[in-house]
């Protein structure tokens, strides 16, 4: 969305480049990427820094609302914050009924809250964030920075809450059914006790796509959006001259005005459907039977 570059992009390929590279402590000097995708000694500092700032600005206006209740007149935030806790327990209550386990509720509002908070930060203009950043990284002599300021575009944060909602999966169907039965889930489902090993492989395969699924659905979606909305700021980047720039201003502008507002409802649906799946998967955690 918008039309100014980074002092560290040549060219329309360097500044996507430039875009779609992390913050990355432990990584290649030279690629600025992990060694490999199961390289645990890295961190994506910048993936870090936005999801933390987002959990403190979330927290700061519950603290708010939580200390100004008025349970006789509610208004401002109040009303929207009662209106979500309502909409996600309506979620919750379809699906586990009325004998709910407590965490579930909070779990699945906190989950749907930061992902909106986190995918709505690719509504920014692109080089805003990144260009305070870079700013930043120069007042203190780093002669190039990087920064993805959507953090549920970079792979690391849509898989690592997949996998802690599997965690959680995991610890339920072992207290619910104990480890005998949740062994049988994998023994004797779906085809019964005459196809163990095919059992084993399908629910195998049936329960690492959960967090898979959840995880890249998400990262897809939101990598795809940043991606669009890369090339909508390039639509004035590769002109040089004033008439070329004036001409095609008010055509960016238009298209990142239109691509906002239809990646308002794809944000916000993302953010709902990461939090219905965590609802039913924990929801079949609790089931006796699979």
């Amino acid at each position: 969305m918008s039309a100014a570059a980074t002092a560290q992009a040549a060219n329309p390929v360097e500044y996507i480049q430039h875009h779609l590279t992390n913050w990355c402590i432990g990584c290649s000097a030279q690629t600025h990427e992990p060694s490999s995708l199961a390289d645990f000694h890295v961190f994506f500092m910048d993936s870090w820094v936005m999801s933390v700032v987002v959990a403190l600005i979330i927290g700061f206006f519950a603290w708010r609302v939580g200390r100004n209740l008025d349970p006789d007149a509610p208004k401002g935030m109040q009303n929207v914050f009662e209106a979500l806790i309502e909409f996600v327990n309506a979620q919750v209550k379809d699906v586990f009924g009325p004998m709910v386990n407590p965490l579930v509720g909070p779990l699945a509002l906190t989950v749907f809250i930061w992902i909106l908070g986190m995918n709505y930060i690719d509504l920014i203009p692109v080089d805003v964030i990144p260009g305070i950043a870079t700013w930043a990284g120069h007042m203190l002599g780093l002669e190039h920075v990087y920064f993805r300021a959507v953090p549920t575009a970079s792979l690391g944060t849509p898989l690592g809450m997949a996998f802690t909602v599997f965690a959680l999966v995991v610890y339920y169907n072992l207290k619910v059914k104990g480890v005998s039965g949740y062994l049988k889930m994998f023994l004797f489902h779906p085809f019964g006790k005459y196809f163990v090993p095919v059992n084993i492989i399908m629910t195998f395969i049936e329960e690492i796509a959960k967090p898979l699924s959840l995880g890249l659905r998400l990262f897809g979606n939101l990598f795809a959006s940043e991606l669009v909305f890369l090339l909508i700021a390039l639509l004035v980047f590769t002109h040089s001259t004033l008439p070329s720039v004036l001409l095609w201003f008010p055509v960016q502008t238009v298209s990142g005005l239109a691509w906002s507002i239809f990646e308002v409802l794809i944000l916000t649906l993302q953010a709902f459907i990461f939090m219905v799946l965590t609802i039913v998967y924990l929801g079949m955690a609790h089931t006796e039977d699979h």
